[in-house]
Parts: structure tokens; sequence; C-alpha cells
């Protein structure tokens, strides 16, 4: 299906892009295009103005800093981020998962940026920066301000950045000592939609300190659950314990049925992403990565 005639604009910087943006109650960058143009031409959404961000420099590095954290740009496609040294050594687990969403071409073009304001609930990179605790920094002509990973996603296809903004990089702080972080996905097919995906980034010696367990594909937005969380806090660093805490799992998470699963069906397979995850996470664990 061809795309509806839509005003394009490629400006040659962000304050460009924002008063484009500005410009128009219809308007929406465009990075790498892997998702918005496929919902512009399933007529799912319609546009007056593309504007396109996928060459602002601005928007496209990586940085590290002397504490390990990292500042990704919006417009980093994932090809970048599973080949980028400084995301190797300071998040490998992000590296990993960006390596391996759908095929070459998609890597290519798709962005961290576009991945997450899509806020798709079966999108790979959310529940993993919402488990890492990363700031999405969102910019306006008014300036910049930091949204919790956590707080950014409001819903199926809606997120914190509002008319006139753009996201501008994400900041992931790094992983305390002892610390370690897993992700676990259970798909359709290979290159096909999850039907459940969890994220996890675990803190013990011997012990679990602390949890952060993130459930995807079970509601419209990456969750935290609190149970689960609450039920591994200290329970000792083993496969038992993650078994054990992913009962926690239970009726209260209400996930959608489809052709592909029924809800049921979903939240026991977030069971096993969720348990998974964690084994994951005890099992990367117990290193300094700063």
């Amino acid at each position: 299906m061809l795309l509806e005639k839509v005003a394009y604009a490629r400006p040659d910087t962000v304050a460009g892009a924002l008063q484009a943006l500005a410009s128009s109650d219809g308007a929406a960058p465009l990075a790498g295009g892997q998702s918005l143009v496929n919902v512009l031409k399933h007529r799912v959404a319609s546009l007056d103005l593309l504007v396109d961000i996928s060459r602002l420099d601005e928007l496209r590095g990586v940085s590290s800093g002397a504490d390990g954290s990292l500042e990704i740009g919006a417009c980093v496609t994932y090809d970048e981020l599973d080949h980028s040294e400084q995301v190797r050594s300071a998040q490998p687990l992000l590296a990993d998962v960006a390596g391996h969403i759908e095929d070459q071409q998609i890597r290519d073009r798709g962005t961290i940026g576009g991945n997450c304001c899509l806020s798709d609930p079966t999108n790979n990179l959310p529940p993993l920066l919402v488990a890492l605790g990363a700031t999405m920094v969102v910019q306006s002509a008014a300036g910049q301000r930091d949204v919790a990973a956590e707080d950014f996603f409001h819903g199926y296809f809606s997120t914190a950045v509002g008319e006139g903004e753009l996201l501008r990089c994400v900041r992931i702080p790094p992983l305390s000592a002892g610390s370690g972080a897993g992700y676990s996905t259970i798909a359709v097919g290979a290159d096909s939609k999850a039907i459940a995906r969890a994220a996890a980034v675990v803190r013990g010696n011997g012990t679990i300190d602390d949890a952060r367990v993130v459930l995807a594909c079970v509601a419209p937005i990456p969750t935290r659950h609190a149970g689960m969380e609450s039920a591994l806090r200290g329970a000792s660093m083993s496969a038992e314990s993650a078994r054990t805490a992913a009962h926690e799992i239970g009726a209260e998470t209400q996930p959608f049925g489809d052709a592909h699963g029924s809800a049921d069906y979903r939240r026991e397979m977030a069971r096993v992403v969720a348990e998974r995850a964690v084994m994951q996470a005890i099992a990367d664990g117990g290193g300094d990565r700063g």
C-alpha cells in the first residue's frame, strides 16, 4: 500500500527540526522509518508533515562517562548499538538485544529513539531500558527535560514526548558492583512479534539485595512487577529463587489475547521469560562495570 501525500522536511539542526515540528499539529519526526512508514502505509495514522531527523549529527553519537554511564543519541541505529565499543563495554546486553532485532536491513535503519517513541508494547528495547533505569532526554524549543524510562511510556503509541518535542538521547547509568542484567523473549517465530518479553537487573552477593523485573507484551507499557521484585529481595541468588519468584506473576497480570495466544498463555509465558531473565541477571552479576 502506498503512502498518502505528506509534506517532507529535512532540517540541518535540532533547532530547525523543533521549529518544523512546532509548525503543524500533524507533524512527526522521521528517524529510521521502520515502524512509522508502515503505520502510515496501513492508514493507522495520517500526518501532514514528516520531519526527517535521521542525518542530524546531534542525535547520532554514543558517549560514555568515566563512571561507565552511557549517552546514546536518539538516531543511533540498532546496528550501531551492536557494534559500539562503548555500549559493548558498559551495557553488553543492550548491544546483544539490538543485534538480534529483526534482520540486517532493519538494524541498519531502525533507531533506539524510534523503537521507544513508537511505544509498541511488543518492541524490544523499552523493557530493557526501564530495567536499566534509563533516563529519556526530551527536547523542545524551550529546553530539555529528563523523564525516567519508567514514566516515559504512556500507552499504545503514546509517550511523554509532546507536540513540538523530540527525544534527544537516552542516558543509562552504570551497573553497580555485583549487578547483572538479563533479557528473555518468546516470539511467534524468528524475526516476528513477541508473545512475551522480560528484562531484569539483579544486585547481590550470594543473597539478592535488590531486583528490577520488567514485563512487556502483557500490558500497553513495559511494567515493573513489584510482587516478583519483593519476592527476590533477600532470597538466594539461585535458579530456585527465580522460579519461586516468577509465581508471583498471577491473575492481576491481564495480558491481551490474539491469534497468536490467549491471555492465559501469555501470562504463563510471562512467568517463563521473567524467570529466565532473572536467572541470566544472576549469572551475569558479580562484577563492577564502572
